[in-house]
């Protein structure tokens, strides 16, 4: 059984809505949102019932389409079909999946307002307005977004609950860990790079910690998700083909924006802007954007044509890479677990901290300007975030890099605007040059 932190948040909400609300969970197919919702339904409630809409009968279909006026009679035969006694304001019903039925998600209003039970939704490809059309969202929904593991659930998958709180401590301090323990802790974070954060992945690589079966897990998800692009975005499939195809191609790239003449020398941003926004509701990407005139509010200035495109996990992008070679052919497994990344595999480890800090709460924008006329105006941070409303600049570096110039160009362009500057790399913490030097799995406090 895995441990999430998302049922806290589960714990939260049944308290602090007491049946005014019901919950959606969004995320990305093989997150685990169906998982984490029965086990909650399990320990938290009386009784419950599970309606899976990818698999539903249809005679439950019809029960929602004619019988939903009366619901004394629909909630009884609900209870009958899935012989389960429910118990007012003691039982749960779950809509799992329930994208693939609209008309359930548009009751949740009459079904919150009639307060017998508490009303918990799942949802992949939940923000595609395919999903969405023809039918009033609920006000009544709160959403709640649900991520891959993060590197301290997956420590804890590990049989490991105390090591993420040190890094916390010392995070918090600026103190550093010390070498033996920071090399054992970026041991389990390469770990943790390759295996990502997809349960199934994880539940494969702990039992004897085989990467094999971690990276057949993820090629069965990768392949699912081929399969939901060939269902849900018809007529444009092949655009979203491309760009999906084409992400791990655009992130070893020194510049990693995404550059429409890979796919097409006459492509232009505007016929495939559907596709990436599609990529990006389905939660299979990370989206991130230049903020070309950086300020607290890093969204009024985005330019959404001008983008950078993650993995939303990065075990997924180690295997998609490598998608049409055997396991035994990718070599990016070695290269992570014996630190011998080049500058082009440095990709990873952007991905990664675009995952940690996606998972944090944090919109992704980055930086770039060029200037051909004046290399002082050149420059490109990779990740931009508030803190203490001023702007923390992110660098992502190799543990032998020797400059930080685009970084120092930026300090001194927007003085104004910053608080602390950042480098991500594979060693302990460090002050210089008025810039925090983490370890790269710090990244998860940021």
């Amino acid at each position: 059984m895995l441990k999430r932190k998302i049922y806290d948040n589960l714990l939260h909400w049944k308290r602090k809505s007491n049946g005014q609300t019901a919950l959606l969970i969004d995320g990305a197919r093989r997150v685990g949102k169906s998982y984490i919702a029965e086990l909650f339904a399990r320990q938290e409630y009386k009784s419950h019932i599970l309606i899976d809409f990818g698999n539903a009968p249809e005679d439950i279909l019809e029960l929602f389409i004619h019988e939903s006026s009366d619901l004394d009679l629909f909630f009884a035969k609900l209870a009958a079909f899935y012989s389960t006694v429910l118990h007012k304001r003691e039982s749960l019903v779950i809509f799992d999946e329930v994208q693939q039925f609209p008309r359930a998600r548009q009751l949740i209003k009459y079904l919150v307002a009639d307060g017998r039970y508490d009303f918990l939704e799942t949802g992949s490809l939940i923000r595609l307005k395919k999903n969405t059309e023809n039918i009033i969202i609920p006000s009544e929904e709160e959403h709640l977004e649900m991520f891959p593991l993060d590197f301290e659930e997956f420590l804890w998958a590990m049989g490991d609950e105390a090591t993420a709180p040190l890094i916390r401590k010392c995070f918090e301090s600026k103190k550093n860990l010390g070498q033996t323990l920071h090399r054992k802790i970026m041991n389990d974070f390469r770990q943790y790079v390759l295996v990502g954060g997809m349960p199934q992945s994880v539940l494969a690589y702990i039992d004897g910690k085989n990467f094999a079966a971690s990276d057949e897990a993820k090629r069965r998800i990768l392949r699912l998700y081929r399969d939901d692009v060939s269902k849900f975005a018809a007529g444009y499939e092949e655009k979203v083909y491309a760009i999906f195809d084409d992400i791990p191609g655009q992130l070893s790239k020194k510049k990693k924006k995404y550059q429409m003449s890979s796919i097409n020398k006459n492509a232009r941003f505007r016929a495939y802007e559907d596709s990436f926004i599609w990529l990006n509701e389905a939660m299979v990407v990370n989206a991130c954007y230049n903020s070309t005139d950086p300020c607290i509010g890093l969204a009024l200035s985005a330019d959404t044509s001008t983008q950078k495109c993650y993995m939303a996990d990065t075990g997924l992008l180690v295997t998609h890479a490598f998608m049409d070679q055997a396991f035994t052919d990718n070599e990016l497994y070695k290269a992570i677990l014996f630190d011998r990344l080049d500058i082009n595999e440095g990709m990873i480890m952007e991905n990664m901290v675009a995952q940690m800090l996606r998972r944090n709460g944090h919109k992704l924008y980055f930086y770039s300007r060029n200037d051909s006329e004046n290399r002082e105006n050149h420059m490109e941070i990779d990740f931009l975030i508030t803190e203490k409303k001023k702007i923390a600049p992110i660098e992502v570096k190799s543990g032998n890099y020797r400059s930080h110039s685009s970084l120092d160009k930026f300090r001194k362009k927007f003085a104004g605007k910053i608080g602390a500057s950042y480098i991500l790399y594979p060693k302990d913490v460090m002050e210089k040059d008025g810039i925090w030097h983490l370890p790269l799995y710090m990244a998860m406090f940021l």
